[in-house]
């Protein structure tokens, strides 16, 4: 199986260098850039499995990275990196449709962890060659299309991946931990409130396409349309 390749996006040498050792001790090749459009370009040059990419750099930032991956239709997993704390910068990576955040200063064991999990979890739709449906939602797991009476509905890694576990266990009610563990591999590190992130952006882009119940005190219920 071949090594999956990262690109690491910032413009702190020690950052990049920091990310790149680590992750050469799992296997995982790298590639990096200092700037957005360095990124760009590389992007374009490169088959890249996914992107570990800072907000504050110079030339274009994060955000303006991410925001022109989507609207060109490229869906590789991005994983933002941030100093700030702002929860703002936060929705607004999920809104531009990044798969996960992590805070600077970070612990390189988390961040190997969320990367490991983000690639899991998109190889996985590559390897499962089947649909799913419920009313006028269908999704093609391996095509990586999610439609609503036909017309194809925009999702990220992350999100597809939720709405591939929803229609996976209808009608079962699914706690904070068991989502954090199918689609991070592990809830050591991560923030059980990005589960509640997740799912409202579900509720947006599909609107009543999907009944995504809340379970008060314990999680959340794809009610399935008859």
């Amino acid at each position: 199986m071949q090594s999956p390749l990262v690109l690491v996006v910032d413009d702190e040498d020690g950052v990049r260098d920091l990310i790149v050792d680590a992750l050469s001790m799992v296997t995982i090749k790298t590639i990096t850039a200092n700037h957005g459009m360095q990124a760009l370009n590389l992007i374009r040059e490169n088959s890249i499995d996914l992107i570990v990419l800072d907000v504050n750099m110079p030339v274009m930032d994060g955000f303006a990275v991410l925001e022109k991956l989507r609207s060109s239709g490229n869906r590789v997993p991005v994983i933002i990196l941030t100093a700030r704390l702002d929860r703002e910068d936060i929705k607004k990576a999920f809104n531009l449709g990044a798969d996960d955040f992590v805070r600077k200063p970070f612990g390189i064991e988390e961040l190997t962890l969320r990367i490991n999990a983000v690639l899991k979890r998109s190889t996985t739709q590559l390897e499962e060659p089947s649909g799913l449906n419920s009313g006028t939602l269908s999704m093609d797991i391996e095509q990586h299309l999610v439609a609503i009476e036909g017309q194809e509905v925009n999702l990220s890694a992350t999100e597809f991946r939720l709405l591939q576990l929803f229609l996976e266990n209808p009608n079962k009610v699914l706690s904070k931990d068991q989502i954090l563990n199918e689609l991070w591999g592990t809830d050591k590190f991560a923030d059980r409130n990005v589960v509640e992130t997740y799912v409202s952006y579900l509720r947006k882009k599909l609107g009543t396409a999907i009944s995504l119940r809340t379970v008060r005190g314990v999680g959340y219920q794809c009610v399935s349309a008859q």
